[in-house]
């Protein structure tokens, strides 16, 4: 099928692009958008004391064929390392000079996490971009309100809701090549289907969604004599709302991921030894959540309750003994956050909430037996955020979090982030002091190298920047330098002497600074083009995998009945670092910088029914790396139907 599928793509995009002259009828009712991550409530995002990205339902349609990792690593001031990698590779992500372990996720308002992780990290890759309805991203510390691990961002996705009607849904089916810059395969080898069914009917709504992944084609390691890895994912999500009035509502969702692939041998920065099929990786997370809401006349009440449970196993093959070793690892984790809205006035009003947190994990492998009943703790955070919207263009946020944990002493954290709206300029200026911290993780505490000694990580980040509006609000700008610092941070003690080693908390101070900048311009209903810049500049203990700058530029174009998008991505050198076993130590090399340009077109073949689409990714076939002895993509090609019901 490979000369009839790149056929077939080319055959789609000209279609489409021979449509691209038709007049465009489409009335289009531009209205104020409305975020929810820097108060936990819906409010204007022009009130908001913030620059939030946000990515919509219409980004993600115009950014068809990416998955999550793509999308957010062109979002300004994030780098996501790994998202131009083999689907099986791990992610990094770094936002401001930071690291997995200081950026929270929150999946309809529920912190997600993998509590047998070293870092708690929440894995990424477990969600697919098709079950997701709108990604806001906000940077600097934010634990006041979202507590561990907002200490550089917070990512806060809000999957897809039911349809209005009794029944509605939609399947859809793509496929691609996946070639590094070396290769030029073309057969499809990565494979994405998936099925959704929702509706209302009277106060009751339900949403069913089935997702999958399969992917081969290239190796996850550079080197020669690798062989081809594999990479499956299944998702299942379930969803059921009731809304007994206008004040009060219910929701409860269940959801399952799985993730298996294999991947490949260490490498002592060349790759010396050859792929071992034996080496696979398999994790399975079970997800339930319960959200009610109730409305009265002064304010709002809500819960975010969730419960999950990740179970994860590596099998890796032993070239000293032959033999292959088994690593079990899982984790369980639970929180309840309950908070109110309490309006003093139209222009005041006061968040009290109280967030409790458990988690737990266990360990068993050649060497490590840990278990669940050693190894676990739990947090409960009071906190407070005050918001003033003054009628003359002033607007205050502030609050104070209270952390209670079980193995260490009470902390807590501040944040204030004044703004200002200009009456008569299309001007809003802002700034922020605000702090953030990280709990020492299970494996940290009560791992082989724990140490139930450790106390928080420390951030603390000031940002000073600006939003304007130009052009009959065609044209958007915006821009925020930042200083960030952090102390007490997780380091690792090893005395090569005794033999000795744990975790630590590491003397001193390190910082962090740069500036994000945005720019939109909106031309008609049809055309709008748009690009960011990133500057980032850190301390060497911080450096790490951050590129100094980064931009994107991306222009899009609608016309009848569908949409064309081209994007350009450049990322800065980056320092990396490996062990060399030859010579017993550490040795740095230097990435390189890199380029990518991607272009997507889609068209309705039959108006609200059928969509199409087709992408071509890393047009230049840009050869690179993003980590030190890991495949990236050349050019690739995908191709996908979309039929709605």
């Amino acid at each position: 099928m490979n000369k009839k599928f790149i056929g077939l793509s080319v055959f789609t995009l000209a279609t489409a692009f021979a449509y691209a002259q038709e007049s465009d009828t489409l009335k289009v009712t531009n209205l104020k958008e409305v975020v929810v991550s820097d108060t936990k409530f819906a409010q204007s995002k022009e009130k908001s004391g913030k620059i939030i990205e946000v990515i919509t339902a219409q980004d993600l349609e115009a950014k068809k064929g990416q998955n999550l990792a793509n999308v957010l690593s062109q979002v300004a001031g994030v780098e996501i390392n790994g998202n131009q990698s083999f689907n099986g590779k791990n992610l990094g992500y770094y936002i401001r000079g930071g690291r997995n372990r200081q950026v929270a996720i929150y999946i309809d308002g529920v912190p997600v996490s993998d509590a047998s992780g070293i870092n708690i990290e929440y894995d990424l890759r477990l969600i697919p971009v098709e079950q997701i309805e709108k990604i806001e991203v906000m940077k600097g510390a934010s634990s006041t309100l979202y507590g561990t691990g907002a200490a550089t961002g917070v990512i806060n996705i809000t999957l897809k809701k039911s349809a209005k009607k009794e029944i509605s849904g939609n399947a859809y089916i793509n496929m691609g090549t996946q070639n590094t810059s070396n290769t030029s395969k073309t057969s499809a080898q990565d494979f994405n289907q998936g099925l959704s069914v929702n509706g209302t009917i009277n106060k009751v709504s339900y949403m069913t969604t089935l997702n999958s992944t399969e992917t081969k084609g290239m190796s996850e390691a550079a080197g020669e004599d690798f062989e081809e890895d594999t990479f499956s994912r299944v998702n299942v999500l379930q969803k059921i709302g009731f809304k007994a009035n206008d004040k009060l509502s219910f929701e409860f969702f269940g959801n399952y991921d799985r993730i298996k692939n294999t991947f490949d041998n260490s490498f002592d920065g060349i790759i010396a030894n050859a792929d071992d099929l034996n080496n696979n990786s398999f994790s399975e997370q079970f997800r339930i959540g319960f959200l009610p809401k109730y409305k009265y006349n002064k304010g709002e009440f809500a819960i975010n309750a969730g419960a999950s449970t990740i179970d994860r196993v590596l099998n890796i093959s032993n070239s000293w003994s032959g033999t292959i070793d088994n690593y079990n690892y899982s984790g369980r984790s639970a929180s309840i956050d309950a908070f109110n809205k309490y309006n003093f006035s139209k222009q005041v009003y006061l968040v009290l909430g109280a967030q409790y947190q458990y988690f737990d994990m266990t360990q068993k492998d050649a060497y490590t037996d840990v278990t669940r009943e050693g190894a676990k703790f739990n947090l409960l955070d009071p906190y407070a955020n005050f918001v003033y919207n003054s009628n003359f263009g002033f607007n205050l946020n502030a609050g104070l979090r209270l952390n209670f944990h079980s193995e260490y002493d009470t902390y807590y954290v501040l944040n204030i982030n004044p703004s200002y709206t200009f009456k008569n300029l299309p001007l809003k200026i802002l700034g922020s002091i605000s702090g953030g911290y990280i709990t020492p993780s299970l494996y940290q505490l009560y791992g082989p190298y724990g140490n139930l000694d450790l106390t928080p990580e420390e951030n603390a980040t000031a940002e000073f920047g600006f939003e304007s509006q130009l052009l009959d609000k065609k044209l958007t700008i915006n821009a925020v330098g930042f200083y960030r610092e952090e102390e007490n941070t997780f380091g690792f003690y090893y005395n090569s002497a005794t033999f000795e080693s744990y975790y630590i908390n590491v003397d001193g101070t390190y910082n962090a600074k740069g500036v994000e900048a945005s720019v939109r311009y909106t031309l008609s209903e049809r055309f709008n083009i748009g690009g960011n810049y990133t500057f980032t500049q850190v301390e060497e203990q911080l450096n790490r995998l951050i590129p100094k700058h980064k931009g994107n530029v991306d222009l899009n174009y609608k016309f009848k009945r569908g949409t064309f998008g081209i994007n350009y991505q450049y990322v800065d050198h980056r320092s990396d670092a490996y062990y060399d076993s030859n010579i017993w130590a550490t040795q740095a090399v230097n990435l390189a910088a890199y380029q990518l340009v991607n272009s997507n077109i889609s068209y309705e073949l039959l108006p609200n029914r059928l969509h199409v689409f087709g992408t071509v990714t890393n047009i230049l076939n840009d050869d690179f790396q993003e980590l030190i002895g890991y495949n990236t993509r050349g050019r690739n090609f995908k191709l996908g139907l979309n039929f709605l019901f």
